[in-house]
């Protein structure tokens, strides 16, 4: 029975491949990039990640003695999950929200004003020195913006170290990575939002919808499952793979490591100790956490509007 189901099986998608042969086709050169890009790393990621390996020798099977020592040994590690789980626990719910309601809210407003203020919010996403001007607000000297403020009006009396000081680094990144948030999220928004039919408002006010917000829960939301979809995945990519924001501001490695993340913690044992089997390791448990949380906001996004 299980051979008649198979043979079945690819007897059937024979005969699509051999209909569609030209959609195929298209595609080959995406999918074989893909394939040699994206799949085959993953997959040699997962497998040094039980080997010992130096990028000089050959790799060495140690089974799991790399995630013991994750756990076990690895102090930083620990430092690591906690500060990203707190950016993405945090910085991510937070722009995803921030992204939605701003899209939301200009959504209505005239072509060129919405063009407008959508280019000013996606500014962060395409500038690579903007960290520039965050270095000069909290310059840890009396002509930074902050200190300069604030000891004019008499709060402080001699400046403060921002970046430099374990009290305060961590909520300057989640600060700074909020606002970097905003970029392809509230991209997919705005175009989730303008292809909205706007004949199901009509046939939701007909039904007793009576105010905008339940609008926004009865007809826009289940309208753009897609975007909703996309912005999380973005969001997820994003919070999970902080990296740039502490090491352009509280350097590599920050102060006590309090703005280490999983990332900044993989490129210094990939890149710096040259520990690829255990880099390995850890990106394969951030990949899986990056999975997990997907899954979790997808269950979470199937019920809206429902």
């Amino acid at each position: 029975m299980a051979k008649k189901l198979a043979s079945s099986y690819f007897n059937t998608m024979k005969h699509d491949m051999c209909r569609g042969y030209q959609n195929y086709l298209l595609i080959a050169p995406y999918m074989l990039f893909f394939l040699l890009l994206t799949v085959l790393p993953v997959i040699v990621a997962i497998f040094l990640g039980f080997t010992d390996f130096n990028m000089l020798q050959q790799p060495n099977f140690i089974g799991w003695d790399n995630y013991t020592r994750m756990f076990l040994e690895d102090h930083i590690f620990i430092i690591a999950l906690k500060n990203t789980l707190v950016f993405s626990l945090v910085t991510g719910p937070i722009s995803y929200l921030m992204c939605f309601m701003l899209a939301w809210m200009i959504n209505d407003f005239n072509p060129r004003l919405r063009s407008f203020i959508t280019a000013i919010f996606y500014i962060p996403a395409l500038t690579g020195n903007i960290f520039i001007a965050w270095l000069y607000i909290f310059s840890p000297d009396q002509y930074g913006i902050i200190n300069g403020l604030l000891i004019r009006i008499g709060f402080l009396k001699e400046p403060i170290g921002w970046l430099t000081d374990s009290r305060y680094v961590l909520g300057i990144l989640i600060l700074v990575q909020l606002w970097l948030g905003l970029g392809a999220g509230f991209l997919a928004f705005i175009a989730g939002l303008q292809g909205v039919d706007r004949s199901l408002y009509e046939a939701g006010a007909i039904d007793g919808i009576r105010n905008r917000f339940q609008e926004l829960w009865y007809v826009t939301l289940p309208s753009m499952i897609p975007q909703l979809l996309f912005g999380a995945v973005m969001q997820i990519v994003a919070s999970f793979s902080v990296s740039d924001v502490s090491i352009r501001l509280a350097g590599f490695p920050s102060t006590e490591y309090v703005g280490e993340t999983m990332v900044t913690h993989i490129v210094d044992h990939g890149t710096i100790r040259y520990e690829m089997g255990y880099a390995c390791a850890l990106a394969t448990f951030l990949f899986a956490m990056m999975f997990l949380f997907n899954r979790l906001v997808r269950r979470l996004l199937s019920g809206v509007g429902q």
